[in-house]
């Protein structure tokens, strides 16, 4: 979550007239994560968030964001709900962008997660897959492999401003795992974003899931590879084989990972990594002037690439043999 747009208060007196969610109370920016305009609003009601779609987000694409919480809630998984208007409509516009007023989760998300949150996390990946299934619009993954060329073509004049010898890493990688990506994998609604921002906890009980904006169709083992890039690395860059252990077979004691799935996890994992460089490198080379956002570190996922790099089995990761 970020402010890219400001909103004016007369906008914003514009646009909550046409929902029934009470008195505004108070209104709040958003400052973390990259992608779109957040906002917190606090009404006699209670709590919701206004999320205005900035311009990476494909209009066309809000239907499916927006149908798919309403799928996944409707089949047991606790995740935020868009709010109708009072027209019926769940997607409005507010400061020139399109705009939803989101339902409020109760939790919070959890800065370094334990072996329990990771446990946790892996069983709920298995749920939101599962409840994805019959879902009927379909979204390609920008950001797979194609869309990968074309941001290391945007990032590889200034690349090394990143890190020394970067842009020819970047190519490098690009070539290799375009070129040995898996195409027969079990696939269906994948979150693609699903970092530790994104899910909530009360205690270490998980209580929802949230941010469906990178959602997509793509291989569901590719989700768990975003998920151990994301979970079960430690701060000094250390994989941590506990974490990873626990998030695995959560995962397969609801959806087990078949044999080419296991194969494939490696250099899976590897793509996930890479995927994160190139776009925590774009934004860190592409903030917007005057934007409430902070970009996050690309050489963050740079370590985690190196990692990956060197991994040739599942079982390095804690699956079980």
């Amino acid at each position: 979550m970020a402010v890219y747009t400001e909103v004016s208060d007369d906008q914003l007196d514009a646009f909550l007239a046409d929902y029934d969610i009470g008195e505004l109370m108070a209104f709040k920016g958003i400052a973390e994560g990259v992608e779109n305009t957040n906002y917190m609003l606090h009404t006699k009601r209670g709590y919701y968030f206004l999320t205005l779609y900035e311009k990476r987000v494909d209009p066309k694409d809000l239907p499916f964001f927006v149908g798919l919480m309403e799928h996944c809630a409707a089949r047991g998984l606790n995740c935020p709900q868009p709010v109708k208007n009072k027209k019926g409509n769940s997607l409005g516009e507010l400061a020139g962008r399109p705009a939803a007023i989101i339902t409020f989760l109760e939790g919070i998300s959890v800065r370094r997660p334990n072996n329990a949150h990771c446990a946790a996390l892996g069983g709920a990946l298995a749920q939101f897959h599962q409840a994805g299934e019959g879902f009927k619009i379909r979204r390609e993954n920008a950001l797979g492999p194609k869309g990968w060329q074309k941001l290391a073509a945007q990032c590889a004049p200034r690349a090394d401003e990143v890190a020394p010898g970067l842009a020819a890493l970047i190519a490098e990688e690009v070539a290799y795992l375009s070129a040995r990506w898996p195409a027969n994998l079990p696939a269906g609604v994948i979150h693609a974003d699903l970092f530790p921002d994104n899910v909530f906890f009360l205690g270490e009980k998980l209580s929802g899931l949230i941010d469906f904006y990178f959602a997509c169709n793509d291989l569901y083992a590719y989700d768990v590879a975003i998920c151990l890039n994301a979970w079960c690395f430690e701060i000094d860059g250390s994989f941590n084989v506990t974490k990873g252990k626990a998030l695995l077979s959560n995962y397969n004691s609801v959806r087990p990972l078949s044999n080419a799935e296991i194969e494939a996890l490696p250099l899976l994992a590897r793509g996930a990594a890479l995927r994160f460089l190139l776009t925590r490198t774009f934004d860190w080379l592409n903030v917007p002037p005057g934007a409430l956002v902070r970009p996050k570190d690309p050489k963050e996922y740079l370590k985690k690439l190196h990692f990956h790099r060197r991994i040739e089995r599942a079982q390095d990761y804690g699956l079980a043999a």
